[in-house]
């Protein structure tokens, strides 16, 4: 059988990324992820699926989720030994560990560096998710190892915030202000492995902590790879040139992939929302009625029969299910119906039909899916014109509000307040000074979403969430496609050294106890 001149050249690349490493030890694991390229290592700037899994590695937080868990209520202790709050839980007090060195010779962890990796986590200069730490009023050091954080009102799930997830892993102040932007490349945190070089467009080697609190790890390192094909990362692992490779996010590949002896594939949490926001500060988006054929042209349960059920799971809301506070009560548009679609575009004065553009990342389980709605919204002549870019480009892009449709797909630390601010209230909008991820300029839930962050009943604070999403749905500032479970493909001869069921780094974490057997 003959090989298609396109997969030929795909595997001759990842051979030439492959071989650039050759002499590799036998306890270094090999990682291969759809990515052309790095985008940072910095955990406060690290909002991509490719950074995400590397700051696992990289860095701790004051509490951490367990490995192979996302469970909110069992959060344990990390760089801190201890803590304790205030009965309304706007004062909290943590007692560091005393063993813990930074990377390099950076120095023991001090409350000065917990002090300095929060308050750089609440800049949105430095930080991508500055406006999950609006709420925090004061940090102080109250001693070399006791930090105290002073809350401006109660904040739900607080030790979200400071767990080893985005903003809340802590860095080394010396190093982040000698480095400067450098920081994003040459990371110092307090993880069981460690950066050791960085080749732009090739890899991010990785050596093992032998300084690790927890103990040195088992692993030599790891060689972690940008391969952006797919058929590449898929011809790389079978050959066993990778350990472990980001999976095409579809039920052809699994069945394909476990079909192979030696061969497994992890699927876990959280699952990721993926959903289509629509800028409604955008002609003809502005218009509801608009927004309203579009929804309803999407055939939302086709997402999941293209993706596959082991993997897709339909959406309830604009909040992931199993987030603290979701509710799927109010219904959602989406029901595949172009003839209907047709004629909500004519009577809102359009009967010819709209052209919209989407700038849309390169990495093929997304843009697979952008292809879908492209065919889906045709049927009821809406043009849905692709801007394809890499990754890196993409999400500056639609920072920049360069965009009246975004596809994007996120998970977030499980309570309902997070995904709510960042991607629906007023003070995330995009191109604004205080933008995080509203693409679609709404605030039409601005005072639930704020009301419930610092209500104290339950009950309440539930029915302001669950009225929030109502609005958010009925205004059709986005519409949520489905759910999708990430999946990647491994060897058998790796041990995570834990149960994976869920990852909060969306990619399977690489702990001191990981190892080849």
């Amino acid at each position: 059988m003959k090989l298609k001149k396109s997969v030929i050249l795909s595997l001759s690349t990842a051979l030439t990324v492959l071989a650039a490493n050759p002499t590799l030890a036998d306890g270094v694991l090999k990682y291969g992820m759809a990515a052309q390229d790095l985008g940072t290592m910095d955990p406060h700037r690290a909002t991509t699926t490719p950074d995400k899994p590397i700051t696992g590695w990289l860095f701790n937080g004051l509490v951490r989720f367990a490995p192979g868990s996302d469970d909110i209520g069992a959060l344990e202790p990390d760089l801190a030994e201890s803590w304790e709050s205030n009965e309304d839980g706007t004062e909290w007090t943590f007692k560091l560990r005393e063993d813990v060195e930074f990377h390099h010779g950076y120095g023991k962890v001090t409350a000065e560096d917990v002090v300095y990796s929060l308050n750089r986590s609440a800049d949105p200069d430095s930080s991508a998710f500055s406006a999950d730490y609006a709420a925090i009023d004061t940090i102080e050091a109250v001693d070399p190892m006791t930090v105290r954080i002073t809350l401006s009102s109660s904040v739900p799930a607080f030790l979200g915030l400071v767990a080893n997830y985005h903003g809340g892993n802590i860095v080394s102040k010396k190093a982040a202000e000698e480095l400067g932007a450098d920081f994003g490349t040459k990371p110092v945190g307090t993880g069981p492995f460690m950066v050791d070089e960085y080749v732009p467009q090739e890899r991010v080697s990785f050596v093992a902590n032998p300084d690790y609190f927890r103990g040195a790890p088992k692993l030599d390192g790891i060689d972690y790879r940008y391969i952006p094909s797919d058929s590449s990362r898929d011809l790389a692992l079978k050959a066993g040139e990778l350990d472990v490779s980001y999976g095409r996010q579809d039920q052809e590949w699994i069945d394909a992939t476990e079909s192979r002896d030696g061969l497994v594939v992890d699927i876990m949490r959280p699952a990721e929302l993926q959903q289509f926001h629509l800028n409604t500060s955008s002609a003809p988006l502005d218009n509801i009625e608009v927004r309203r054929a579009v929804a309803t042209a999407l055939n939302r349960p086709e997402f999941i029969q293209f993706v596959g059920d082991s993997l897709a799971q339909p959406a309830g809301s604009v909040v992931p299910n199993g987030n603290l506070g979701w509710d799927d009560s109010t219904p959602i548009y989406g029901e595949g119906d172009p003839e209907a679609a047709k004629q909500m575009l004519a009577d809102a004065g359009y009967p010819d039909g709209i052209t919209l553009k989407m700038v849309q990342t390169s990495l093929p389980t997304m843009l697979g899916v952008a292809q879908v709605a492209q065919a889906q919204l045709a049927l009821a002549d809406i043009d849905l014109q692709l801007d394809v870019v890499d990754h890196q480009t993409f999400h500056s892009q639609i920072r920049d509000d360069l965009s009246q449709v975004v596809y994007y797909s996120a998970a977030r630390f499980p309570v309902a307040d997070v995904f709510l601010s960042q991607f629906f209230h007023s003070d995330s909008t995009v191109a604004t000074p205080t933008g995080a991820t509203n693409f679609s300029h709404c605030d039409v839930a601005d005072e639930e979403i704020v009301s419930a962050r610092s209500e104290t009943d339950t009950d309440t604070q539930n029915a302001l969430w669950a009225e929030a999403q109502a609005k958010i749905i009925e205004n059709i500032c986005a519409v949520p496609l489905y759910e999708q479970l990430i999946a990647y493909g491994r060897s058998e001869n790796v041990d995570w050294g834990y149960d994976l069921q869920a990852e909060m780094h969306l990619g399977p974490i690489v702990t001191e106890n990981s190892d080849l057997k």
